[in-house]
Parts: structure tokens; sequence; C-alpha cells
């Protein structure tokens, strides 16, 4: 997956459409936008909108209504450095509990310290273990160059995109900052393409105008960016910003096509060849039937698509044959190639539960 067009993050889902996922989708999709970015995580533990009293998980619901009107939805996660691991595994277990599309690496103040290079070493290959094909980006301060301990190279390294935060506060120059931004970006070893965030709020008697993010977007588009985000959705979708909401809605810039159905899904993530991305498509306690065995679980499950991607059709090339259904439930006929083998009768069922699969029953011959 890659980043083309308009995007807003989201920093508390319960301020944003009431948290009520459906109307949070319909407005992402009126306002054209192709992604969302929802905060999943804060620090080494803590599971960011998940609700602390009754302990529901606002994000899987939001992330399947995106899906159902084809909008990526991508998580974003402060960390610290201070515990790298620990932050990776907070990382990898809301990736995997979230679906999201994409994910987001929010390093800020506690970053700006050299000696943390180590830290973002540690977090990023722990991460990139876990999922080497997720697209990862890394948001933090717009001018290197004006924040030069914090270790760029080792987030980036790991990284499809950099994301600079360009809140061009108490001034009214966007596009001079922008191209400022991205010129220092640019020069980074390693370089990696720029979505810039703009800022939609206010801070003290400074507050951007309408032109401001009209001419910021349009700089964007103009100097080639596959994209921007705007900061944030709790503020700028209220009523006092809707000016502002209003320009980045109002503006034309194509999107993507639609979010796969689910038997798409998982085709395309097995021609990825990464487990531990089929793996994320179905429930924690999914069974998965074949005509050799029945299996539950997604560590089971993972461990079984490792065996058939590795072993019994490595490299394989995967396609969609056929296709019917509706509701929770899916048939699908595929085929593959491999150097291993063949499979030219492949005959699915998929039923699924809040875009996750929880039950998969299987039919195909390897010839």
């Amino acid at each position: 997956m890659s980043i083309l067009g308009k995007g807003y993050y989201i920093w508390q889902l319960p301020r944003c459409e009431s948290g009520n996922p459906a109307a949070i989708a319909q407005r992402a999709l009126d306002s054209g936008l192709s992604h969302v970015l929802i905060k999943i995580a804060d620090g080494a533990g803590w599971d960011y909108n998940v609700d602390g009293t009754t302990k529901v998980d606002m994000v899987p619901p939001a992330v399947q209504a995106l899906h159902d009107r084809g909008i990526e939805a991508w998580g974003w996660h402060y960390v610290r450095g201070d515990q790298p691991d620990a932050e990776a595994q907070e990382a990898i277990k809301r990736i995997n509990e979230t679906g999201v599309d994409g994910y987001v690496i929010d390093a800020e103040g506690e970053y700006q310290d050299l000696a943390k290079t180590w830290a973002a070493k540690r977090f990023m290959q722990g991460l990139r273990a876990a999922f080497p094909k997720l697209p990862i980006a890394l948001s933090t301060y717009r001018y290197p160059k004006t924040h030069p301990l914090l270790p760029y190279g080792a987030f980036l390294e790991g990284c499809d995109y950099a994301m600079p935060q360009v809140y061009f506060e108490m001034a009214h120059d966007p596009v001079g900052e922008l191209k400022r931004s991205v010129d220092q970006y640019s020069s980074l070893n390693p370089a990696r393409p720029v979505i810039p965030t703009a800022p939609t709020y206010a801070r003290g008697n400074w507050r951007p105008t309408p032109t401001d993010i009209q001419n910021f977007i349009q700089a964007a588009k103009d100097m080639g960016l596959k994209g921007m985000n705007a900061w944030s959705w709790d503020i700028a979708g209220k009523a006092a910003f809707s000016d502002l909401w209003g320009v980045v809605a109002g503006f034309d810039w194509p999107t993507k096509p639609p979010v796969a159905d689910m038997p798409e899904r998982l085709i395309g993530r097995l021609n990825e060849g990464d487990v531990s991305l089929v793996a994320g498509l179905y429930t924690d306690n999914a069974a998965h039937v074949t005509g050799e065995e029945t299996i539950v679980g997604k560590t089971a499950i993972q461990a079984w698509y490792k065996d058939f991607l590795k072993t019994r059709l490595p490299k394989a090339t995967f396609q969609v044959t056929g296709k019917s259904g509706e509701g929770r439930t899916r048939h699908y006929t595929w085929t593959a190639t491999s150097s291993a083998g063949s499979v030219v009768d492949g005959n699915d069922t998929l039923n699924v539960l809040d875009g996750r699969i929880m039950y998969h029953y299987s039919y195909f011959h390897i010839h």
C-alpha cells in the first residue's frame, strides 16, 4: 500500500463524531480523504483509544467502517525510547489487534538525544522483524537541521515515508516552510518520500487562514508529493474550524482505489509473502480448516502459512478467479503458481467478523 491523497490525524476517537465509527467513515468519505491516521498506542504499554472503564477497543470498529468505504486506516504511536523493546512489542500488539493498513512513529522531545540512536535502531529492528513489509512512516519535527539530535537516520532506515509536522505556528508562510522542510528531509540519509502534515488548529492568538491551508496543499501537490495530512480531526472537526476543514475537504486530490474486499486482501497478503501480515487478517481465535486438519488461533494459523508459503508453495503468485457472497460470508476461487507446484482448483469460504476472518475453509490441491 502507498499513500496518495489527503489524510487526517485522529488523537482521541470520542472527540471525533462522538466516536461513532460510521459517522467518522462517512465524513472521511464525504471529505475525499484517502486515509485516516488514528492513535493506537502511547509508550511501552498504553493501548490508546481503548475505553478505560469497559476495556472496549474503539479502534477496530473505526478501521472496519473506513475500510467499508474504501478508505485506508493507519495507526500512530507516540514513542519515547526509554524502553525500545517494550515499545516495539506494544506496536506489534496494537497493529495486530487493530488491523491497520500502515503505522506511524511519532518521535519528538524524548528522542532529541543522540544517545538514543541505539534505542531507535532496537525499536525498528523489533518492528521490522514482525512486519517486514508493512508501510511505516516517521512523524516528527519539520526541520531536521533545527533538531539535529533526533536520530532520523536510525528511524528512516526502516521507514517508507517521512511525515514532517510542518506546523508554521505564529507565521503565514506555508509554502516557504513546506519547501524548506521538504528540502531538509530530501537531504537526509536515507531520504524517504515526504508526506507533510498541515496545522488546522489554533495556538494562542495564532490561527492559519483558509488561504494558508489552500496554499499548503496546492504547493504539496505542485511539488509532486503523493499526499498530505492535517492535524487534527479532534479540533478541525468542530464548527469553529469548519472553514479550515472545508478547505481540506474541498481540495481535489485524487484518491487511490477502494480498499479491497477480504478475499482480495487475503490474496494480496499472500502475494506479499509476509506471514505476520497474513495472520493479522484473522481474529485471535479464528478457525482454519483444510482437508488435512483444523487449527484454531492466530499463532497456529501463522505457523500454517509459514509452512505453506515457505515450503509447499515458495514465492508463489496467487490470483482470485471468482467470488460470491455478501454480509459476513465470502466464497471465492483461486489459483497459484510456484516453482514447487501449482493450484488450479482453490475453492475457499470465509466468515468475517468486524473486518477479521473468524472462520476459513480452504480446499485445494498442489500439483
